[in-house]
């Protein structure tokens, strides 16, 4: 397989410099305010995104360190496969969210929803756009019935857990 080198184009700016204490998703972060400082060099890939109300942030978990094939969630108590997880003991430490987008400033895109540790290195941006995703039936395996967390659950104290994310 070949391998693949990527360049950072941003950081996430955000209150949280710990995983003790993050939200564990978006939606436990609610309005938690947060920025996306973009490097100079790709501000003009900015330009319109704006008039988009929502967000995808792909990011690197710069801090995580390991992998794990098998993982036990914050909401779990047994372990799962770790593509069935969000976990970020990834074989490629790859984040995914989506976030709202308050307004830009020229290369700084502030934005709410953020379960992002500060300093974190932001890989791309893309628009979330509801109708290019439309989804009918949805299963959601074992966490059917475990989504009542998610809104509260934030991540524990380090040791606590196998992954910063369910």
């Amino acid at each position: 397989m070949s391998q693949y080198i990527f360049k950072p184009i941003g950081i996430v700016r955000s209150p949280f410099t710990q995983m003790e204490g993050t939200p564990i998703q978006p939606t436990g972060a609610a309005d938690g305010p947060g920025m996306v400082v973009i490097d100079e060099a790709f501000a003009p890939g900015l330009e319109d995104l704006d008039g988009f109300s929502h967000i995808l942030l792909l990011y690197v978990f710069h801090r995580v360190r390991g992998t794990c094939l098998r993982v036990k969630p914050y909401l779990g108590n047994e372990e799962h496969g770790v593509f069935a997880t969000r976990s970020p003991h990834r074989p490629n430490p790859i984040g995914l969210s989506l976030v709202r987008l308050v307004r830009r400033d020229g290369n700084v895109l502030h934005i709410a929803g953020v379960d992002i540790l500060d300093g974190t290195p932001v890989l791309d941006i893309k628009p979330y756009i509801p109708q290019l995703n439309p989804v009918g039936d949805v299963c959601i395996g074992w966490l059917t019935g475990r989504t009542d967390g998610f809104a509260t659950a934030y991540a524990p104290a380090a040791g606590d857990a196998a992954s910063a994310k369910d």
